[in-house]
């Protein structure tokens, strides 16, 4: 009761505060800096010095990012980028953002700029990438020669010599012009077989692997496509990558970014990153990776929204999506899109935030824990 009456307090206090707490808005100032100036400049220093650590929780738990908002509002209001003038690739069969494998990362960056974002990969090498608020958004490897050694993107980048294209290609025109895809790699004395009947197709091309993603909602188009060298994946031996907290993060925030480009494909507002929910789902793949189960509910009975609740994280709608096993965030994506509860998770238009938590079993298998929500 005592907690609520302080609440009501606080309520009551920015609101007769309003005018004040505006102008912070106005100047992009974040939460401990328009409380800390609430503090020092309202004529009521004593309720504010009783009140002050309680507004500072208050906004900690409701995960009240107002500089994040603000720029995500600014974001939404932006004209969109001028398309990409695609030219046909010189040297391989397929390029993306006009950016072909063997490419010089110093003449890359020189058109493009530096990488948005730089994570760890399953290769043991980087994606960097590159976009303007998840407009024109691909990711590059580059190997120890600093040569683009590996390509993705799930956004209308793609250029051919053959006439494949993300979002007007099919399966059946794909393999009609590239033939059937291949259903085994083999490394060394090794030989992994693939699994049938997948949404990708994998083919051998210019001594690259090409994966090429259908969407089954949208008649088997095209959605995505990763290009990687012959040599980067030859010398990926093991068909699960060892776990390291490099690579966890890696896969979360490389989730995160493929989510909010396939989001701007469908004309969505992207989300905004949330670390303190990003716990919640990690904290869940990890209690099933350690207990061997794959469910949204835990071993204890709590609901994706129990879990949320318990660690404080304030909703008025959320959504929990799970994956396991695929070999990384870009074909946990992909098959995520394809199964229609959680396309309609990542697709949903009034989310807000996202936090991707991922942990890795003692056989080094990837479990995926998407927590959406809304304020």
């Amino acid at each position: 009761m005592f907690r609520f009456l302080r609440l009501i307090a606080i309520l009551s206090l920015i609101y007769i505060s309003w005018p004040f707490i505006a102008k912070q808005l106005d100047n992009s100032e974040i939460q401990a800096g328009f409380v800390s100036s609430l503090k020092e400049n309202l004529e009521v220093p004593e309720t504010i010095s009783i009140l002050y650590d309680d507004i500072q929780q208050m906004l900690e738990q409701l995960g009240f990012q107002l500089g994040e908002m603000q720029q995500k509002q600014e974001k939404s209001k932006e004209d969109p980028l001028d398309k990409v003038e695609l030219t046909p690739p010189s040297e391989q069969i397929f390029s993306v953002h006009n950016v072909e494998l063997g490419n010089e990362k110093t003449d890359i960056e020189h058109n493009l700029g530096i990488a948005k974002r730089v994570s760890l990969n399953e290769y043991g090498t980087n994606w960097h990438a590159y976009h303007e608020n998840y407009q024109d958004f691909f990711m590059i490897m580059y190997d120890e020669k600093n040569k683009a050694a590996g390509l993705f993107t799930n956004q209308d980048l793609l250029a051919s010599t053959n006439g494949i294209k993300i979002g007007s290609s099919t399966k059946e025109s794909v393999r009609s012009i590239l033939g059937e895809p291949i259903t085994k790699i083999q490394k060394g004395m090794v030989i992994y077989q693939l699994q049938e009947d997948n949404d990708n197709d994998l083919f051998l091309l210019d001594d690259s692997y090409v994966t090429i993603f259908y969407d089954k909602h949208e008649q088997d188009t095209v959605t995505a496509i990763q290009i990687i060298s012959k040599a980067l994946e030859e010398n990926k031996k093991d068909f699960y990558t060892e776990a390291t907290p490099t690579l966890k993060e890696g896969f979360e925030y490389q989730m995160f970014d493929i989510t909010n480009a396939a989001r701007v494909n469908h004309q969505l507002p992207i989300l905004t990153w949330d670390e303190h929910v990003r716990e919640t789902a990690r904290e869940h793949s990890t209690d099933m990776a350690e207990n061997d189960y794959f469910d949204h509910k835990n071993l204890e009975g709590q609901t994706p929204f129990d879990r949320m609740k318990e660690d404080a994280v304030a909703f008025h709608m959320a959504g929990e999506n799970l994956a396991y096993g695929q070999l990384s965030s870009i074909f946990a994506h992909e098959g995520l899109m394809n199964s229609l509860g959680h396309r309609e998770n990542i697709l949903r238009q009034d989310y807000e935030y996202l936090g991707v938590g991922v942990a890795f079993n003692e056989k080094s298998q990837p479990y995926y824990t998407q927590n959406y929500y809304a304020k």
